[in-house]
């Protein structure tokens, strides 16, 4: 396994890598989504930030880890918009994938921000937008 993504750092050397979600069942889903098209835009607490974790940069390649530390998809950031929770459009939201709704984008992350660090409805996030550029399921797999 950390031979895999070692050799994914060699081939994209200023890729970070990150999870989605905050437990096994949420990122696997959530991954699924990006395998599947869906999704092609996350969000993140600007505070998240604050402890040195790297905020996306447009044009970088990062590397999606399963919850098991195994790579899972490299994407690429093509957008980024600093605003508020309560500032977050249909469209922004319909990008995550994962709802039919603003309104239930703005309930689901609600719950995953106060469950992570905090929630408030003028609280800044990090919005990003990406495509899929490689896809690390294992041939023949139905991951």
């Amino acid at each position: 396994m950390k031979e895999a993504l070692d050799a994914l750092k060699l081939r994209y050397p200023s890729a970070q890598t990150f999870k989605f979600g905050d437990g096994p069942a949420l990122s696997s889903a959530l991954v699924s989504l990006v395998r599947s098209g869906q999704k092609v835009a996350t969000c993140s607490a600007l505070q998240d930030f604050d402890n040195g974790d790297p905020a996306p940069e447009i044009g970088r390649r990062d590397i999606c880890l399963n919850w098991d530390d195994t790579p899972a998809l490299v994407i690429e950031t093509v957008e980024l918009i600093q605003c508020r929770f309560d500032e977050v459009t249909e469209e922004m939201a319909l990008a995550e994938g994962e709802d039919d709704s603003l309104e239930e984008w703005r309930a689901g992350h609600r719950g995953y921000f106060e469950r992570n660090g905090g929630f408030a409805p003028d609280m800044q996030i990090v919005w990003e937008r990406f495509v899929l550029v490689e896809d690390l399921a294992p041939e023949g797999s139905s991951a």
